[in-house]
């Protein structure tokens, strides 16, 4: 059980962002374990056949199916809006005897692999061949589907920012995973492994990830505590066409089939590219449409960085789900 107490500071220093360096990495897990993240097969049958030739064995090889793979390689996200390349630098950067250290670590006490002692033997090399690897599997395994997985990343940081705003500590935590609870100022994490222990008035950062689904990730200190867990909604990333679900006939009648979907679509905030292609229809269709439900008031727009994101206002809800 990982048991993070909190103090009034940390609580007010308790902040969202996401990674995709942490997204890559993780993915390497479905890749290898695939019936354990079965919500994913979508990515891994169309990632697959990219991955001939690319000589990723050594990325494989430190980051396993399940268990511990080395901290140095997902640092804290540093900032709220996401830079692929100053993570990148970030691990550049890791000292040669901490690459060492974390290559040679197992859960159990297990002696390390003969190629573990080798790339430990070398840490500065290992640490460029590692580092070059996920450059050249992010642009093909990655990047071509980083626009939906960064809407639904964003969606969730919003949704889960407003709900702080609203309600606090609790609001945030009370529905974050099945394995998480907020009780009496203590945030409990169920794992296999134990901690207890403050933040130092450092907080905490909560990072939204696609690739940890079905569970949550936790780095505790001495690093920047974070707690990874899937953002909400993450059932529908792979989908494609009309959002599934029956349609309410008097909604579709009163606002029509089109506007209806999109109210429908907009229980989890979304950008209007991500709308686009959920629906399979144009984006400037969905902007006329999102032009008239916003007008009415029953959706509403947020920017986050050079993006908007749309979400239903109170209205929209009631409307929706009446």
């Amino acid at each position: 059980m990982i048991e993070f107490v909190f103090t009034p500071d940390d609580v007010a220093r308790v902040r969202f962002a996401f990674s995709p360096l942490c997204e890559m990495v993780r993915s390497l897990r479905v890749l290898a374990d695939p019936s354990g993240h079965a919500l994913h097969l979508p990515w891994v049958h169309a990632v697959r056949p990219r991955l001939r030739g690319l000589g990723i064995e050594p990325l494989r090889e430190v980051v396993p199916p399940a268990g511990y793979y080395p901290d140095f390689l997902t640092p804290p996200p540093v900032g709220p809006l996401p830079d692929l390349d100053a993570e990148l630098d970030i691990v550049r950067a890791t000292p040669p005897e901490a690459v060492a250290a974390e290559l040679l670590f197992t859960e159990g006490g297990a002696p390390p692999s003969r190629t573990r002692l080798l790339m430990a033997a070398d840490p500065e090399r290992t640490l460029q061949t590692l580092v070059d690897l996920l450059e050249r599997y992010w642009a093909v395994a990655v990047e071509p589907f980083w626009p939906r997985i960064r809407d639904l990343l964003e969606g969730d940081v919003l949704r889960r920012t407003n709900a702080l705003a609203v309600e606090g500590a609790a609001g945030v935590f009370g529905d974050l995973h099945d394995a998480v609870s907020w009780r009496s100022g203590t945030l409990h994490v169920d794992r296999r492994w134990s901690f207890r222990g403050g933040l130092a008035g450092r907080g905490l950062m909560l990072v939204p990830s696609v690739f940890v689904w079905p569970n949550v990730s936790v780095m505790v200190p001495p690093y920047q505590a974070m707690l990874s867990y899937p953002p909400n909604g993450v059932a529908t990333l792979w989908e494609t066409g009309p959002a599934a679900g029956d349609r309410k006939d008097a909604l579709a009648a009163l606002i029509g089939r089109r506007r209806a979907e999109l109210l429908t679509a907009l229980a989890t905030p979304a950008s209007t590219t991500e709308l686009a292609r959920r629906m399979d229809v144009t984006a400037g269709a969905v902007s006329q449409h999102l032009g008239v439900l916003r007008a009415c008031g029953l959706v509403t727009g947020h920017r986050m960085g050079r993006r908007v994101l749309y979400v239903r206002t109170p209205a929209g809800d009631a409307l929706a789900q009446s």
